[in-house]
């Protein structure tokens, strides 16, 4: 059994405005005297909410992770994401309603990319703990296109 470690944040400047998603996946690697392999994203995404862009960065870490892994290591892998989005994770959680429309078509794609591996859970976590993320985000908007 192999386990993903994913952390991801979303930002928009603006809300909408200029929107970037950010990245890191920890994936198992036993074969480096080191441990984890660490893959890191961070792109544009055009303009958009930050809400639609937290749920922009699961959408990409998720597909990101079985193209990584693979359709058949990803049935037995299992995903823990780290999001510092309470909203994304609560509504993912159960905990809280889906009300904004705009949100329902991405919380559906989640839901159909969590089919793809083991098991993904999300988990909240604080902003300090989500710092490489949110510096991908931020580099990615600093960015000029």
């Amino acid at each position: 059994m192999s386990k993903l470690i994913i952390y991801t944040d979303g930002g928009s400047r603006g809300n909408p405005g200029d929107a970037a998603i950010g990245v890191v996946i920890e994936m198992e690697n036993p074969k480096s005297p080191h441990g984890d392999r660490v893959k890191e994203y961070g792109e544009r995404i055009g303009k958009a909410t930050n809400n639609i862009a937290e749920y922009s960065a699961l959408i990409f870490a998720l597909k990101k992770a079985k193209q990584l892994i693979g359709k058949e290591k990803a049935e037995k892998t299992d995903i823990e994401v780290r999001s510092d989005s309470e909203l994304m994770v609560s509504q993912l959680n159960g905990k809280f309603k889906l009300k904004e429309e705009g949100l329902k078509n991405p919380f559906i794609e989640v839901w159909n990319l969590k089919q793809d591996f083991k098991s993904v859970r999300f988990r909240h976590i604080p902003r300090e703990e989500n710092k490489k993320a949110d510096a991908l985000v931020n580099r990615a908007l600093d960015t000029l296109l």
